[in-house]
């Protein structure tokens, strides 16, 4: 040791000439490729974080949650350190051991910077949620990888780099310095193993994700972040209890003002208990019956359609098809995944903290738009190009009254093209033609859930069909073909006797992007919603009024004339002052609530933020909070929270839904709980 060193120095010279001084290999090695990875970053996200001093702040944040992820991870490294025998280290072939693990350790964390690069291309976020899900869908997702990527050159890329990392981590002499440290005695070793055990350990668990502070720019925010220590956050809190992590009021209360809101719509008559959403919407006349073909559709931002944005020409035949429609201006996703797409279409519940509903346990039996239809005498079917089990799609419509048809149930020859992710769109609107063709045989109006697959990631299509080659044209292709797939599927269905009769909707799950300079960025929450009856059944036109996914069933029910009793959230939007309009939009941690230019979010630990929303420039301006105002968003979560978890928000059986349409006092049988 070098006595001129300082005593920082001499501290870290002192650890490098000890049993354990590996660790502190590890986590020097662990913090520069966390650097380089938030670095490349940066570099990927050059024209949307803010260039100022909040930069510097992220990359400081940064390296306080690099430190805390290598705490986790060095755990297993200091058990082994402190069991290995005295003397270890003083042979070759246990050198070349550690020289091995080195390298392994650094071909991971790189192979992490490529993989948080190409999660970042996607979601403009560090590893979240999504990733969590990615973990379990494995097949889906390395076929997607696989598919997208040149993963060959991508492998001898990482390992190109790893060897010459390990290379300059040898060539600094500190691994030699590590191996020349005194044999240890076990007891001193078992000592310095504990300190090297509990420190790191008590740091990771008390280091909280809500350290880091709110960014004006999300973006920069995201740079603040560790990815595999936002992985293990988002694993422990994949699921996160309203009550324990929200603002709360009293559950009347809560329905209370629930109700009020509901009570808005003035078809509706509340019916059911304080605790309930029950309610019975009257309308006068004879009620619609034709056929419902929803085509839900892969990652359809609004900015995509023409009708939306006049610089888009992806879309001439939905443009044509918009045309002949009623256009609703202003619909918005709840959130920023299928599943949540799925969640807010047939339950019209808000989106809720956590995994979606869809896959969640308990989530049978529940009060669908399908449980509407079915008791209307429809046939209902959930027909998806992709294989179901993925994000548990087929148990979820299985188990809620929905005929299933997917990847698994058709024939090899009725696949003509096909990805990882699912078959192409024509192939997925061939089967719903065929499936539409037997509900009519058998003298049944049918409704058919339809989601497709085209427009995701590797963006891969039949050639010949656009002017865009496939897969390397990108997302641009993808969205083109699936305009021409539907354009076909109108076409091919026209030639059908139930076509006249049969109300098409196309609508969107989300957003191609999530990402934006804001925590809940409501411009990448706009997606388009059009319905189209070719036999006249409902009047082209446009609806400005602002709409939420959850208004989605009772708008179409309405547009029905349907009477019905019903436990939806969402309310008729045609029917409602456009002033009292809302829009619930969130994610599985950030539940928003958009009334007009007023945006107030919801965060853990019962946060409160209210914002005013510049519709131009999309720009979010801190405001003083509104209690009232933020009272009404607690209402939407906490209520479609509580009515989950008290297994209250079900379906209703044949007599119940025909008992109330007859009553407008709830059966005694089917109250609320207290």
């Amino acid at each position: 040791m070098n006595e001129s060193e300082g005593p920082v120095s001499q501290f870290f010279s002192r650890q490098f000439n000890r049993r354990h001084g590996g660790l502190v290999i590890f986590f020097v090695v662990f913090a520069g490729i966390s650097f380089l990875t938030r670095l490349a970053l940066l570099v990927k996200a050059a024209h949307d974080v803010t260039w100022t001093l909040s930069l510097a702040a992220a990359f400081a944040w940064g390296l306080v949650y690099d430190l805390g992820a290598a705490a986790f991870v060095s755990l297993p490294l200091a058990v082994l350190l402190t069991l290995l025998p005295a003397g270890w280290f003083q042979r070759r072939w246990q050198q070349a051991l550690a020289h091995i693990f080195g390298f392994v350790v650094i071909y991971l964390l790189l192979f992490g910077l490529v993989s948080e690069w190409t999660f970042w291309d996607e979601f403009g976020v560090r590893f979240n949620f999504i990733a969590v899900d990615y973990l379990v869908y494995t097949t889906e997702v390395i076929g997607n990888i696989r598919e997208s990527y040149n993963l060959p050159l991508i492998i001898a890329g990482v390992l190109a780099g790893a060897a010459v990392l390990h290379a300059v981590v040898w060539r600094s002499g500190l691994p030699a310095r590590w191996f020349a440290a005194p044999a240890e005695p076990f007891k001193r070793r078992l000592k310095a193993g504990l300190l090297w055990f509990v420190l790191p350990l008590a740091f990771g668990s008390v280091l909280s994700g809500d350290w880091l502070p709110n960014f004006r720019n999300n973006f920069n925010r995201e740079l603040g972040k560790n990815g595999l220590w936002s992985l293990f956050a988002a694993f422990k809190n994949n699921e996160l209890e309203y009550d324990q992590f929200y603002s709360t009021l009293p559950v009347d209360e809560a329905f209370s003002t629930l109700r009020r809101e509901l009570a808005r719509d003035p078809a509706g008559t509340m019916v059911g208990g304080p605790r309930d959403t029950l309610r019975v919407v009257r309308h006068e006349g004879p009620e619609l019956q034709p056929n419902v073909i929803q085509i839900t559709v892969e990652s359809l931002s609004a900015d995509f359609l023409s009708i939306f944005n006049h610089a888009s020409n992806l879309t001439p035949n939905l443009a044509e098809i918009a045309a002949q429609s009623l256009v609703f201006e202003n619909f918005y996703a709840t959130g920023t995944r299928t599943d949540r797409g799925m969640e807010a279409l047939t339950l019209s519940v808000p989106p809720t903290p956590g995994r979606s509903l869809v896959k969640r346990p308990r989530n049978e039996n529940l009060f669908t738009l399908g449980s509407v239809f079915r008791a209307k005498g429809y046939d209902t079917a959930f027909i998806y190009g992709g294989f179901g089990y993925f994000d548990n799609m087929n148990y979820f419509f299985g188990h809620n009254g929905y005929r299933v048809i997917d990847r698994t149930g058709v024939p090899k020859e009725d696949i003509t093209f096909a990805n990882v992710w699912g078959v192409c769109d024509e192939d997925l609107f061939r089967w719903t033609i065929r499936e539409a063709d037997a509900s009519a045989a058998a003298g049944k109006p049918f409704h058919f859930f339809v989601m497709t697959t085209s427009n995701h990631r590797p963006y891969t299509f039949p050639e010949g069909r656009i002017d865009l080659p496939s897969k390397i044209s990108g997302r641009a292709g993808a969205v083109k073909y699936t305009d021409y797939a539907i354009g076909k599927l109108i076409k091919d269905a026209s030639t059908k006797p139930w076509f006249k009769n049969t109300i098409f909707v196309i609508v969107a799950d989300h957003c191609a992007s999530s990402a934006g300079k804001t925590a809940l960025p409501v411009q990448n929450y706009h997606i388009p919603l059009i319905i189209y009856a070719p036999g006249g059944q409902i009047a082209p036109g446009h609806v400005r009024t602002l709409t939420s996914q959850v208004d989605y069933a009772p708008t179409l029910l309405g547009l029905l004339n349907w009477s019905y009793p019903s436990r939806f959230f969402g309310r008729d939007v045609r029917t409602i002052d456009p002033k009292e309009a809302r829009a619930l939009v969130g994610t599985y941690q950030k539940l928003g609530l958009l009334k007009g230019e007023d945006f107030l979010v919801l965060t853990p630990v019962r946060r409160q933020n209210q914002y005013l929303y510049n519709r131009t420039s999309f720009a979010l301006t801190e405001q003083p909070l509104n209690q009232a105002f933020a009272n009404e968003a607690v209402s939407y979560y906490q209520t479609a929270s509580y009515l989950f978890q008290q297994q209250l928000y079900r379906e209703l059986s044949p007599g119940e839904f025909a008992r109330y349409l007859e009553t407008k006092s709830p059966p005694a049988a089917t109250a609320s709980k207290p």
